[in-house]
Formats: structure tokens, C-alpha cells, sequence
């Protein structure tokens, strides 16, 4: 099953600015705001001022990723900024 990607227009730190992200994505981004009790636009905003690079539409999809990696436990390494890499790994989920 393919989420199609669907560009939505918001409005950040006082200026409107579109993003392209998958349904999954979009859906995701406001079940998390909701659970944070902010908005779509606010949690957006926050994500845009702590992006090192890359476009807005890739922050959202690794802010995401990184949220559902930090409440399940993953056991992936990320890249958090450039040169340090953290280690979400859980102390009882197998190495891979």
C-alpha cells in the first residue's frame, strides 16, 4: 500500500511555506502534536528551527521516525547531528 505525498501549505514563524509529505507522515505529525497539546503549526515551527540542513519536507519525516524509534525502543543507530551518532538501542532487544 502506497501513501500518496500530498503538498500542504502552513503557516511558520509568521510566514506560509508548503510541505510535501506522505499521508502517513501528515497523519502522524498531528497525532503527536495533539499528544504534545500544541498544534500542527507550532510543532512544524520547532522542528524547522532545530533542522542542521536538508529541506522542512525530510525534517518532518526524520522527527517522526525518530519520535515512534524513541517510544518503541529501536534498536537503530541515528545520526542526531553531524559527526555523533546516538544509540537508541533497548538493553533486551537483540543486536542486529
Amino acid at each position: 500500500m502506497t501513501s500518496a505525498i500530498v503538498k500542504r501549505s502552513i503557516v511558520i514563524a509568521g510566514h506560509k511555506t508548503s510541505v510535501s509529505v506522505e499521508d502517513a507522515f501528515w497523519t502522524a505529525l498531528k497525532a503527536i502534536a495533539a499528544g504534545r497539546g500544541t498544534t500542527v503549526a507550532e510543532l512544524v515551527a520547532t522542528i524547522d528551527a532545530g533542522r542542521r540542513h536538508g529541506n522542512l519536507s525530510s525534517a518532518i519525516r526524520l522527527f517522526v521516525l525518530d519520535h515512534f524509534r524513541d517510544r518503541t525502543g529501536g534498536n537503530v543507530e541515528r545520526q542526531r547531528a553531524p559527526g555523533k551518532m546516538a544509540a537508541a538501542a533497548s538493553p533486551t532487544a537483540p543486536s542486529k
